[in-house]
């Protein structure tokens, strides 16, 4: 008998609805936390369109979501339904400009070698999605 769970399951359909989506603490516009931040800064230096969902309203979110990724810490970028990973992870390809690559955009030519500080001014606002979790 396979009970639902409506967490696990709106979880997964932002990931499938969202090309691409970052399950972060706070906002975009707030993030909470120096991670969150910081890979909200190299998304937006990028200015790729991305949707954000914020884990903080119920800690259930994060469970199902770790559940779901098999990645214990948060930020978790998903590109295409693929887990992606957390914020080093995205700052290393940033460096590399392999994060431009996944994200299907173009790496811009005067990129800085390092990711951006989280203080950084946004490129472009995000998208945002009901935060149905």
């Amino acid at each position: 008998m396979s009970e639902t769970n409506p967490i696990a399951e709106a979880i997964a359909g932002a990931i499938a609805e969202n090309p691409t989506i970052l399950f972060m603490k706070g906002t975009p516009d707030a993030p909470a936390c120096g991670f969150s931040a910081r890979t909200v800064a190299a998304l937006q230096s990028l200015e790729a369109p991305f949707a954000a969902v914020d884990i903080l309203p119920d800690p259930r979110i994060r469970q199902e979501l770790s559940a779901i990724s098999d990645w214990p810490t948060i930020p978790q970028l998903f590109v295409n339904g693929e887990l992606v990973g957390g914020a080093d992870i995205v700052a290393e390809m940033y460096e590399t400009g392999e994060l431009a690559g996944v994200l299907g955009l173009e790496a811009p030519a005067d990129a800085p070698a390092e990711a951006p500080a989280a203080e950084q001014e946004p490129a472009a606002p995000p998208l945002q999605i009901e935060n149905r979790l």
